[in-house]
């Protein structure tokens, strides 16, 4: 049929047609005699064939000026150049191009001769294009638009894997932060917009031609640059050691204006992302077209590579390839804790030898201000992902609505209430929400004494539970500091059921613990109003609840009247692993749990949920109120923070990352003696470094790892009693790749450390 077609329209002899792959439209490579032809068919729509009209008007205006540069179009025998045309019976839009040879730039190899060729020819194509004017392209607001990104998240859901979806999500979202605030100061002009290693075609070792003028766009300049980057680099192991030489190339060509290159990070990304939208749409109704879905792959690991990028060090890396000057350098180190200093104690500290200034964070990684990018392995505030777009979509929401005190009546407070409660056994029927952790230890206590009447309290050796003066008293971290203020005559302390350097360490250990306990328990000189402890007690250096403890001391607790508390704040919500709850682990239900950290991802937010039995002994006192606690921008970000575990499976990826991540650990224990123990669950671990000679603790050591560790960009701590041991309690999103990356970083830093001692 189609043969029949150019016979009749165009004249030709008995033409050779080829069908090549195309994404929503069919063409052809026709061979008239030895002259080659590409012909066009779409399916008819009239929107479509006013913008086929004004594609057709820009080539033509190209015409003549560069031969073999631009693909030039070809009249039909009444000298027309589009046509609508019955192919097979059904109305299709036609159109005839002269063919251009060359090698695609996807099948030569990549030098930096090519690339800065390409932005030659790009530069030169846009200053062609200046004098171009078109109302229809400038009416043209569609999903390949940068500009128009938004358009794209009608196909987020598309996007199977929700990880990656969130990933699209967050960029979106830094494009609308960062990108569209510019976009008004932007030049403006019809771009090609569609400049991939498709498109491009090559002429010894050189950028020759461009083909398929189908995406024009009146569009900002700059996305013409951060389209083409994106598709010459995307496979590339580094990227950014191949954009300079595409924007030297443009930039001697068509000068580049400051705050286009402020931009090009994030332009470069949402293409990446328009891109990776596209083809889960495509899939989704048209599984059968690979073409659609062909650079997928690329895109993905570009994307994946782009977020561990540090937006200021891409940005001086691209003002450094055209001539301009870095961003302007933040303060020093030193004038920076000055001025910290200036208005803030320093009694609140600052991590490592040399802190870190930030500027922002993205999942599992954090940037500081020198371009610097940190894997973050020691955050479990942000239990989600840093700056997770879930979280911070809720927050913003919710905080451009409504928020008030609890006072009032809004569906959130109950409606959070109800899905935080179904992560707890039946017992557990009450929640009163608080703004800390803290708070959240200081109004257990108080319950406590309101329901039971006693004082006394149980607390584990080297716990922690806060910074209000209640959650002090109970915290032997805290009053047993040397600076502190001594344990007060209502606190009885038991030792902690260390199995690696406690006084058991068999296997049944937990029980012999279990049984001093309760022997103090029931020597006790006054009832016992409550037990409070971790499940792995993280002050006291990630040390676990030896198996079997709280199974003997919780019932005797019980039997003196009193209650059992479970600090879950760090170990709670799926943390662990094998359990949403760290207490689940010992086969046990406390009476209380306190929640706090990652309840919100890093909103400040806290909970106490307990029985109605302590609610009500509770609501028998004076009323309780708190200004901040359950207000409805703290409850959205709460539910965001559950949905988003569930959604990503996030308990599941705690266990698997983190059952690998003790293997490998447990794996450099075997290579070196100064490794005594690993220890922890989930992405909740530590691992106790000792002079090997004596297995004492080694806290120069300890601390000689997490601060080369963090000159390699890697953030880790430490803790315990004698700060010996590194914890490692990352964001949930966490892989197995970076549990990898921290295990053979540490391995290189005691391989070099041996080398020299």
């Amino acid at each position: 049929m189609i043969d029949k077609l150019l016979e009749a329209e165009f004249s030709f002899n008995q033409p050779e047609v080829k069908t090549l792959n195309g994404y929503d439209n069919v063409n052809y490579i026709v061979k008239n005699n030895s002259t080659k032809y590409i012909f066009k068919t779409y399916s008819y729509d009239k929107e479509l064939f006013s913008i086929l009209q004004a594609e057709n008007e820009l080539l033509l205006h190209l015409k003549g000026k560069d031969v073999d540069m631009f693909p030039d179009p070809i009249p039909f025998t009444d000298g027309t150049f589009i046509k609508e045309i019955e192919v097979d019976g059904v109305k299709t839009i036609c159109r005839m191009l002269s063919f251009l040879d060359g090698k695609f730039l996807g099948d030569v190899e990549a030098t930096e001769e090519l690339f800065y060729s390409l932005g030659n020819f790009l530069a030169e194509m846009n200053l062609k294009f200046q004098k171009f004017d078109s109302y229809v392209l400038k009416a043209r607001q569609w999903e390949w638009d940068i500009q128009y990104a938004h358009l794209n998240k009608k196909y987020l859901n598309d996007i199977v894997d929700p990880h990656n979806r969130n990933v699209v999500r967050y960029f979106f979202q830094q494009f609308e932060e960062n990108v569209i605030p510019l976009l008004p100061e932007l030049r403006k002009q019809v771009i090609h917009n569609d400049a991939n290693e498709w498109n491009i075609l090559t002429e010894k070792g050189k950028v020759s031609a461009v083909i398929d003028f189908g995406d024009l766009a009146y569009s900002q300049l700059i996305n013409e640059l951060a389209i083409a980057i994106t598709y010459a680099c995307y496979d590339k192991e580094n990227p950014l050691d191949w954009i300079p030489f595409i924007l030297k190339g443009y930039h001697s060509v068509f000068p580049l204006k400051d705050k286009e290159i402020k931009a090009l990070y994030y332009l470069i990304a949402t293409r990446l992302c328009t891109s990776v939208c596209n083809s889960a749409h495509s899939r989704k109704i048209n599984p059968e077209n690979i073409y659609a879905t062909v650079s997928e792959k690329y895109a993905w690991q570009m994307l994946y590579k782009w977020i561990r990028i540090n937006p200021i060090k891409a940005e001086n890396v691209f003002r450094k390839a055209i001539g301009l000057l870095p961003i302007e350098k933040p303060l020093t180190t030193e004038e920076q804790v000055k001025r910290r200093y200036a208005n803030i104690s320093p009694i609140v500290s600052l991590s490592y030898e040399e802190p870190i200034s930030m500027s922002r964070s993205a999942f599992q990684y954090m940037y500081d201000t020198d371009g610097n990018t940190f894997l973050d392995a020691y955050n479990n505030i942000p239990h989600v992902g840093h700056s997770h777009p879930s979280v911070v979509q809720a927050g913003q929401k919710q905080m451009a609505r409504l928020n008030t005190n609890t006072r009032y009546l809004y569906d959130l407070l109950p409606t959070y209430a109800e899905k935080l409660l179904s992560k707890f056994p039946d017992s557990l029927t009450k929640v009163f929400f608080v703004n800390s952790g803290s708070a959240a230890s200081d109004l257990a206590m108080r319950m406590v004494y309101a329901h039971t009447g006693y004082k006394k309290t149980m607390v584990m050796e080297h716990g922690y539970h806060g910074n209000t003066q209640i959650s002090i008293d109970i915290s032997d971290y805290k009053f047993n500091n040397p600076k502190g203020q001594g344990q007060k005559g209502n606190i009885l302390k038991t030792p902690i059921p260390d199995t690696y350097r406690g006084k058991y360490t068999e296997r049944n250990a937990g029980e012999l613990y279990a049984e001093d306990a309760v022997e103090q328990i029931e020597n006790s000189s006054a009832p016992i109003g409550a037990f409070i402890t971790e499940p792995i007690v993280g002050c006291g250096g990630q040390v676990p609840l030896a198996a079997g403890y709280l199974k003997k001391v919780y019932p005797a607790i019980r039997r003196q009247g009193g209650v059992c508390i479970s600090d879950e704040v760090q170990t709670g919500f799926g943390r662990l692993g094998d359990c949403f709850w760290g207490y689940e682990s010992q086969d046990v239900v406390p009476d209380m749990v306190i929640v706090g950290k990652p309840i919100a991802n890093g909103h400040p937010m806290g909970a106490v949920i307990t029985t109605n039995e302590i609610a009500e002994s509770f609501s028998k006192g004076v009323e309780f109120f708190s200004s901040f606690g359950g207000n409805p921008v703290s409850c959205a970000i709460g539910l965001s923070v559950l949905d988003v575990i569930e959604e990503e499976k996030l308990q599941h990826n705690a266990k698997q990352v983190g059952d690998y991540y003790k293997f490998l650990l447990c794996e450099l224990q075997n290579k070196y003696d100064c490794i005594g123990d690993v220890r922890g669950s989930g992405l909740f671990l530590g691992i106790e470094i000792i002079k090997a000679e004596n297995s004492e603790t080694n806290k120069t050591l300890a601390h000689h790892i997490k601060n080369e560790l963090r000159n390699k960009f890697i953030l880790i701590s430490t803790d315990g009693p004698d700060d010996s041991v590194l914890k490692t309690k990352p964001p949930l999103c966490f892989t197995k790749e970076n549990a990898k990356e921290v295990v053979d970083t540490i391995d290189e830093i005691l391989e070099r450390y041996y080398d020299k001692n």
